[in-house]
């Protein structure tokens, strides 16, 4: 069962649709000030809890969470500035049995729980509501937010205006893009989904989910199993390492096709010297990567397009994706090339194939659009626009994986999977997993190769 993640457009469909089935608004406000409530009565375990509630339907789910909190038996806060205004969250605040203050108590609990406001925000926190915020903030040891921090905007996963950081936040009813989106991301803590019974049916855009690998068939040999051509460049270090990932990562043979000398190079590693062109002939290679230690000379051009023009699934990492244009990709299906940027390269990519958008979703959704391929925009935010349309979100990696060196591991965990699969966007989302992963199995302070030799172990562990 997939998780999507969606648009503050789509979730407000989402909840008219649901209401034209028969439920109310009410109702859905119970479903979700009851199911963040169980949550927030585990998190609090026993401590007093301070709810702060906005004007609008999501300070009417704070009222919810507190009476359902008063029913159990908690000690609880509610502190509302301004009275609701619109008429469900009017019937929410009659409900609520306790008193309401209109200001922050000198005597604060311990658990904040913001629902001041709710996914729609479009402008800055400011005056009374900022202030009471920012006290509240400071004054709570533990804080909770309800679908998102008051102060995101949900869509594009940015602060408008002061930030902070939640140590919990309860998604209501569906996944928001800010949900997995920088740099709110990650300000918002441990992130849960608190289903309301919507009918989310469009999973265009989805919340990835950890897959489960297969073992080799029992007939398998080294070519039905994958063969993984790794084209070389300048600099020997960054393919070495791709190569050595692509082989922890299942394919059943990995080919570095270099005129480097690389004494360093484990046995089991083929160095291919032949020319490029005869080399990438074999018509038994099921994937190739290039990019790692390229070069972006005019001789590393060369082997790019040699490398497209051979018609193998191809991924494209690192200096390639500073080399690659419009020419390149002509008569080429791109719908089999997986391209995997950071930031920078994302902008030169974007620059190139005259994608103009304000945000790293937009950047990534507009190069899919403008060429065909499958981008994985990759970074502590990771997104992953498919060539058929639509986009994946990840979980947060871990951030040891700020490392030089850990993006080649990665390119050559997605060759090794696109050549096992021969499908560019299940290979690269296989692959983010297993890096993350590998990223936790290889433990703090790693470097590059460990990483790479951790990707074994993260192998087996999604079998």
């Amino acid at each position: 069962m997939t998780e999507p993640v969606l648009s503050v457009e789509q979730m407000r469909a989402a909840e008219r649709a649901a209401m034209e089935n028969g439920l109310s608004e009410w109702d859905l406000m119970q479903r979700a000030g009851a199911g963040a409530a169980k949550w927030v009565w585990r998190i609090a375990a026993g401590r007093p809890v301070t709810v702060l509630c906005g004007p609008g339907n999501n300070g009417g789910d704070g009222y919810v969470i507190a009476e359902t909190l008063c029913a159990r038996g908690g000690t609880v806060t509610v502190v509302a500035p301004v009275e609701p205004g619109s008429e469900t969250a009017r019937r929410a605040r009659s409900a609520y049995a306790g008193q309401v203050d209109n200001t922050l108590p000198s005597a604060s609990g311990d658990v904040l729980v913001d629902c001041l406001f709710g996914y729609g925000l479009s402008r800055k926190v400011e005056g009374e509501f900022a202030r009471l915020l920012e006290l509240a903030y400071a004054s709570h040891s533990t804080s909770i937010a309800i679908d998102v921090p008051s102060g995101v905007r949900a869509d594009i996963g940015e602060w408008l205006g002061a930030s902070y950081k939640f140590d919990h936040t309860l998604a209501l009813g569906a996944w928001k893009r800010a949900h997995f989106l920088m740099p709110a991301r990650a300000d918002m803590g441990i992130a849960r989904l608190v289903p309301i019974g919507l009918d989310l049916t469009d999973d265009t855009e989805r919340a990835s989910r950890r897959p489960h690998l297969d073992a080799p068939a029992p007939d398998s040999h080294k070519y039905t199993r994958g063969l993984v051509a790794v084209v070389a460049g300048e600099m020997p270090g960054a393919p070495l390492l791709s190569s050595v990932a692509a082989m922890h990562a299942g394919a059943g043979y990995v080919k570095l096709m270099s005129e480097h000398s690389h004494p360093d190079a484990p046995a089991e590693l083929v160095i291919d010297d032949q020319t490029l062109d005869e080399a990438l002939g074999d018509e038994r290679i099921s994937a190739a990567l290039i990019g790692p230690g390229l070069g972006r000379g005019s001789e590393a051009r060369d082997r790019l397009q040699a490398a497209v023009a051979s018609g193998h699934p191809l991924v494209l990492d690192a200096d390639a994706l500073h080399l690659l244009d419009p020419t390149m990709l002509a008569g080429a299906d791109a719908s089999r090339i997986v391209v995997t940027p950071h930031e920078g390269e994302l902008a030169k990519l974007c620059e190139i194939f005259d994608v103009v958008a304000d945000n790293k979703r937009g950047r990534a959704i507009g190069l899919r659009d403008a060429t065909g391929l499958t981008v994985l925009a990759k970074g502590p935010d990771t997104i992953l626009a498919p060539a058929e349309g639509g986009a994946i979100y990840f979980p947060r990696g871990s951030s040891w994986l700020s490392v030089a060196g850990s993006g080649d591991v990665l390119a050559g965990v997605i060759a090794a999977r696109l050549a096992v699969t021969g499908h560019p966007v299940r290979a690269a989302e296989e692959a983010v997993w297993l890096h993350q992963e590998a990223s936790h199995l290889a433990g703090a302070a790693f470097t590059a190769g460990q990483l790479a030799d951790a990707v074994q172990r993260a192998l087996a562990s999604f079998l």
